[in-house]
């Protein structure tokens, strides 16, 4: 149902689903409980890497690989207007509290942003030089994005296999898992990144085929920790994840193409795990 190669999955606060397709060129739309779309999402889209769904059921989508914008489609509408022209497709979206939204610009090597509240088409650069690099202003095909309650922005820096934390209005970045950070944990092309409530680390760590967290013991591996397959305890290649309010998670499993949920449960010593 959710077609071949889902790139990006999107949870809203009514636990309603919304699944970018690339190879297909739709989003697709689950209200919780549903396994059949009571919405699609299309029309000139071509390619959708990344979406955000705002808390008013705005839908934002990367329509860059060809059309060179971001699209919104507001609620239950049938056509979208575009929000942001760029250079290249946003392989990351999202939009912080004061209403900004980012774009990760895969092929640039940067990543950009504006404000959503004026219709101006400027846009500023917030990391990145635009040339690949491995040093704390530079950045190497970035993938996801996010920006917390304090406008800290979080990069899946992809080929320097890291996540680098940029703080508000800096262009100097911090690696703060993989590659470079001392004490965390090896990735491999990590391809989205999330702070829970409790501003806690979660990725998709793309070629070990896992998910990684973090918590006050530091990071680990926290689903499909065996190795790459379609069991419903592996991934292959997973390239999004989005939670739901009940704290399970839903990863775009792209080498399936399918979408894996993993449960929260509680082990026997009263942490929380996946399965």
């Amino acid at each position: 149902m959710v077609g071949a190669n889902p790139w990006a999955v999107f949870i809203n606060t009514n636990n309603t689903v919304y699944i970018a397709n690339t190879a297909n060129g739709w989003v697709g739309v689950w209200p919780e409980g549903s396994i059949v779309p009571t919405r699609n999402i299309s029309g000139n889209l071509i390619s959708p890497y990344s979406l955000f769904v705002t808390n008013t059921n705005n839908v934002y989508v990367d329509n860059g690989q060809s059309n060179y914008r971001v699209d919104m489609w507001s609620f239950n509408s049938t056509s979208s207007v575009p929000e942001m022209y760029m250079c290249g497709a946003c392989f990351g979206l999202f939009i912080d509290i004061n209403n900004n939204i980012y774009c990760s610009m895969y092929n640039s090597h940067q990543i950009i942003s504006k404000s959503l509240n004026t219709r101006l088409t400027v846009w500023s650069i917030i990391a990145g030089t635009g040339t690949a690099g491995t040093t704390p202003t530079t950045l190497y095909y970035p993938r996801g994005v996010f920006v917390d309650i304090n406008l800290n922005l979080y990069v899946a820096d992809y080929s320097n296999s890291r996540i680098q934390k940029f703080p508000s209005g800096q262009l100097n970045g911090t690696t703060v898992a993989g590659t470079g950070a001392t004490g965390t944990i090896a990735l491999d092309g990590p391809t989205a990144v999330i702070l829970d409530a409790d501003g806690y680390l979660f990725i998709t760590d793309t070629w070990y085929h896992r998910l990684v967290g973090s918590d006050v013991n530091g990071f680990r591996c926290i689903a499909a920790c065996s190795g790459q397959g379609s069991s419903f305890t592996q991934l292959s290649w997973p390239a999004g994840l989005s939670f739901d309010s009940y704290g399970n998670i839903f990863v775009a499993d792209w080498g399936n193409s399918r979408i894996q949920k993993f449960f929260l449960a509680n082990n026997s010593c009263g942490k929380n795990k996946y399965m």
